[in-house]
């Protein structure tokens, strides 16, 4: 295998497909980047088993040349040294690998040789021809993964919770994702012929979100017994799906309250970004929430190590009970409010331990679902 490739291309998409390389496995090839080279495309795989990371660089770019293939091709490399490497390297780059697997990476006056993997031991790409399959705008799906995935659990004792479901019905598709003491749920009108349902892993998809956050255009989605592909123009992502049964969350969500507040969200948001800093050396991080009788919102926090703040915030709708208190996590409920984008949001309570229904107005797509906590 030769190629010559302009510097920066090659060193963003081994930045890309490191992504999934994993120093840590007992599978000594995963710790590589396979470097494929064909005729009128490079193309660099990285994998920790659970997923795999595929970037192509065509030959040409909006025009202009930035590879030029003498000699197809394919070598597996250790990519933190190839990473380092390619990365120090003033210029563009010429490689070169031999029959032993020995890649010969010059540039300008520099030339460097590392030793290689047997490139047929790498890990075979999951198949999708016969593949069901959907599209949806790459900003429309960013949007989704972001509003949904960081309310997946941390927790490895119930691994389905560390996924996010996935379900497509009558071009529906809708995502939910829980920790068991709060629930992020974002659906989507979508023209798809799917009917069905999956877990992937909250990892895969923060991860997808990196990569793609800036795609344009249309993002393909291939659904396989065990494995989900996105696919954009240029780079692919393959996640292994969880399995098991994904909880009835629908049954969570509560269809009356007692008393529903209407806010502005980021002045909610800042109130409750300066209440975690006391919040931060308490239990669970709790914020309490209290509405008396002047239809004003208190937000206060407490910590005997460092002290007490309290601040007062103007209630633009409330409707029920005209009394509230309550007490939350901070940090969930400063997560959820960073996710929406209207100006104001609507929070929904029933009794003292009920969960609390955060729903932006002028959205019903999206909801969030926060349990309240004890306290003394």
């Amino acid at each position: 295998m030769e190629f010559k490739i302009k510097h920066e291309f090659f060193n963003n998409a081994i930045s890309n497909v490191s992504k999934a390389v994993s120093s840590k496995t007992p599978f000594p090839i995963l710790t590589g980047i396979k470097v494929a080279a064909e005729e009128d495309c490079l193309t660099l795989t990285g994998s920790n088993s659970d997923i795999f990371i595929e970037k192509i660089i065509p030959a040409v770019i909006d025009g202009v040349k930035v590879l030029e293939v003498f000699e197809s091709g394919n070598a597996v490399i250790t990519a933190k040294f190839l990473s380092e490497i390619v990365k120090k390297m003033p210029s563009d780059i010429h490689i070169k690998v031999d029959e032993e697997q020995h890649m010969t990476i010059t540039s300008d006056d520099i030339l460097t040789n590392l030793n290689g993997f047997p490139s047929e031991e790498y890990p075979k790409l999951p198949q999708m021809e016969h593949a069901e399959h959907i599209k949806i705008p790459a900003i429309k799906l960013m949007e989704i993964i972001k509003q949904t995935a960081f309310a997946a659990s941390k927790n490895e004792s119930r691994p389905v919770l560390t996924g996010v479901h996935m379900s497509f019905k009558e071009n529906r598709f809708s995502c939910a994702a829980t920790n068991s003491h709060r629930l992020a749920l974002r659906e989507t009108e979508i023209d798809c012929n799917i009917t069905g349902s999956f877990i992937v892993p909250g990892s895969s998809l923060n991860q997808l979100a990196k990569l793609m956050n800036h795609e344009a255009g249309v993002i393909h989605i291939f659904l396989t017994d065990s494995y989900i592909v996105f696919k954009a123009e240029t780079i692919l992502l393959y996640s292994r799906l969880i399995e098991g049964r994904y909880p009835n969350v629908s049954g969570l969500i509560p269809q009356e309250a007692t008393t529903v507040i209407t806010l502005n969200t980021n002045q909610l948001l800042n109130g409750i970004d300066r209440a975690t800093l006391f919040a931060g050396e308490w239990k669970n991080n709790n914020v309490h929430l209290e509405v008396k009788e002047d239809s004003k919102l208190r937000i206060s926090s407490n910590s005997s190590a460092i002290g007490y703040i309290e601040e007062t915030q103007k209630i633009n709708d409330i409707s029920g009970e005209k009394e509230l208190s309550i007490s939350l996590d901070g940090t969930f409920l400063m997560e959820a409010l960073k996710t929406i984008q209207e100006d104001e949001v609507r929070l929904s309570f029933g009794s003292s331990m009920r969960p609390v229904l955060i729903k932006p107005v002028g959205n019903d797509f999206y909801l969030h679902l926060i349990s309240p906590v004890r306290t003394n």
